[in-house]
């Protein structure tokens, strides 16, 4: 079975593990099965042992029939040893194979998904609960629900040789133990749905164990010794998660354990009432000592282990749920397109009474926005926090389609392109760029991944100025960054931008977006890097995004954005003259430049 959209139920938590790995699901599920038989068959051989021995002892029997009870218990009790050495060889095989497979299938499902569900808390976190270690979660399952096959064929085993020997003892406890067991399942789904809830403290949870002890924050930490202010905070938002969890653990462990105690109250009277039969021989001492040991055991099942194996069932079948609601999440196959190796040059692209808001939201971010970029121009986006600059950078490279207005890029609409053709146009470095913990070499190449010569790469270092850090480095351009491997070098916020930078340049896209992608830059070395960029991207078209505005007047055209609208547009020296709102930004930023 693929992951289609499809109603997903108790029966999926078997057949996603036949379907990636058959031969390890099916050695699991026999097994088990197996271990439920031989539990039963060992009550039997134990019953025959004693019998046999009985009978020699007082001169009626032969030895070779003690010697063949002996036998089959043995071999019964080596089975029950030996089996789940094996079956945790076989789910650590099944489990290696759903993360070869299944998680990469649900990897890629995240990858096709529209935007803005990434963007969306509630979408996030039902992404979150359903590709979190799935393949654990699918071969727990699996192991969990034949733990419940096998433990069910054991108890069966128990009710048949009482109903053979005393069947209204068995038809009482089997009375109690079906509401129990329906009851656990109710409990199995109220505790899953506690946890749904406890996922969101727990994210925060791990967010602040991080920042107390993860190595970005520990400058700070040290410095500002906040560690006891977020151990608080650390402390506040776990103590609500293991409150609600406990709440609600406790309440439906009372429930169910008030019916095991009535399970373990009929067994021991069952018990007293067994004697009598045996006085009367009726039933054989072995049966009887037999029958005894595994209606203890089977007080232990029904209370305890039945009951936890209805709850674990109806905490699977409640990630399924969020597995089959995670699927119909809408997505494009498309998302998952390479750009393609025939990039389109972009000649013109045009807003016309773009209008845009998020989802879920009411205030639109941009308002019947207008404005043309031509082939082979730089251009500037200015504006406060929040005026939507990076929402056209979002909108340019296709991330939002639910606007209002026109979109047209060389006389066509953005929505006539193919995801292949819209990733080949546009190169984007964000102010939150990514930090790949790989070599050097390929964090660069990342920014083309068709078709990046080591020409390609060295040029664009040498233009982000890197080319005499990378030369110092331990193996050169071949270096790990980051402390992951063994080896691996850690880099200065700045030469993270500049890596980021140099993406964007070995790209074989027409236009190149920068948003705000040198904060960790001083202003000098920020001009530098502009200009430096400007010398190289001639011919090409080049958008920036900058608060810094000494960067904007290597623009040929400046657009100037206020509350989701263009309030002005033009060159430097257009806007300098306007004295508006530009002029006004650009004075009070003058004195960081005082030596550009």
């Amino acid at each position: 079975m693929s992951l289609d959209v499809k109603k997903y139920g108790v029966k999926d938590i078997v057949k996603i593990p036949l379907y990636y790995s058959k031969r390890n699901a099916i050695v699991i599920a026999g097994l088990k099965i197996l271990s439920g038989l031989s539990s039963t068959l060992c009550m039997l051989a134990i019953a025959k042992f004693i019998n046999a021995t009985v009978l020699v002892f007082n001169g009626q029997g032969s030895y070779s029939s003690i010697i063949f009870s002996v036998f089959l218990v043995a071999v019964c009790t080596a089975y029950l040893w030996f089996s789940p050495h094996i079956v945790a060889l076989a789910e650590t095989k099944l489990e290696n194979k759903l993360r070869e497979s299944l998680r990469v299938s649900l990897v890629e499902k995240v990858a096709s998904l529209k935007y803005n569900y990434i963007e969306n808390q509630e979408s996030w976190d039902l992404i979150s609960r359903v590709c979190k270690q799935p393949e654990i979660q699918c071969t727990e399952a699996y192991g969990q629900f034949f733990n419940m096959v096998s433990l069910i064929i054991s108890i069966l085993g128990v009710f048949t040789v009482l109903f053979t020997q005393v069947w209204w003892s068995a038809v009482i406890i089997l009375l109690i133990s079906v509401p129990l067991f329906m009851l656990a399942i109710k409990g199995g789904n109220a505790t899953y749905q506690a946890d749904r809830e406890v996922e969101k403290y727990n994210r925060k949870v791990e967010y602040l164990s991080d920042v107390l002890i993860g190595r970005d924050a520990v400058e700070e930490r040290t410095l500002f010794s906040f560690s006891r202010k977020v151990n608080e905070k650390w402390h506040e938002k776990y103590e609500k998660a293991r409150k609600l969890q406990l709440k609600v653990r406790i309440k439906w462990f009372i429930k169910v354990k008030s019916g095991g105690i009535i399970i373990a109250l009929l067994s021991s009277i069952i018990i007293l009432i067994l004697i009598f039969p045996v006085k009367s021989g009726a039933l054989s001492i072995g049966l009887f000592i037999s029958i005894i040991n595994n209606l203890i055991s089977l007080i232990s099942n029904l209370s305890w282990q039945l009951p936890e194996c209805a709850d674990q069932l109806a905490r699977n079948k409640g990630y399924l749920i969020d597995l089959e609601n995670f699927l119909k999440l809408e997505h494009k196959e498309e998302f998952l397109d390479k750009p393609s190796e025939l990039p389109i040059k972009i000649s013109t692209l045009e807003f016309k009474n773009v209008s845009f808001k998020y989802p879920g939201m009411d205030r639109y971010i941009l308002e019947n926005m207008s404005f043309k970029i031509e082939q082979g121009k730089n251009y500037a986006f200015v504006g406060a926090n929040g005026a939507g600059k990076t929402t056209i950078t979002k909108l340019i490279t296709g991330l939002y389609e639910d606007f209002e207005g026109e979109i047209i890029i060389n006389g066509l609409s953005i929505k006539e392109y193919s995801q292949s053709k819209l990733k080949s146009m546009f190169s984007v470095v964000y102010q939150d760029f990514a930090r790949y913990y790989i070599s050097f070499k390929d964090n660069v190449a990342f920014g083309n991944i068709n078709n990046c010569s080591m020409e390609d790469i060295e040029k664009a270092l040498n233009i982000v100025d890197l080319k005499n850090e990378v030369e110092v480095l331990p193996k050169g351009i071949e270096s790990n960054l980051g402390k992951v491997r063994q080896g691996g070098v850690d880099l200065s916020g700045g030469q993270w931008q500049r890596i980021a930078m140099s993406r964007a340049i070995v790209s074989s896209a027409s236009c190149i977006i920068l948003d705000e992608p040198t904060a960790a830059l001083d202003p000098i070395s920020e001009s530098d890097v502009y200009r430096r960029f400007e010398e190289i991207s001639r011919g090409e078209t080049t958008i920036f995004i900058s608060h810094r505005l000494a960067s904007t007047k290597l623009a040929d055209e400046i657009f100037v954005i206020s509350n989701g609208r263009i309030v002005e547009r033009g060159s430097y020296t257009e806007l300098m003259n306007i004295n508006g709102i530009y002029a006004e930004m650009f004075e009070s930023q003058k004195s960081w430049y005082i030596n550009n």
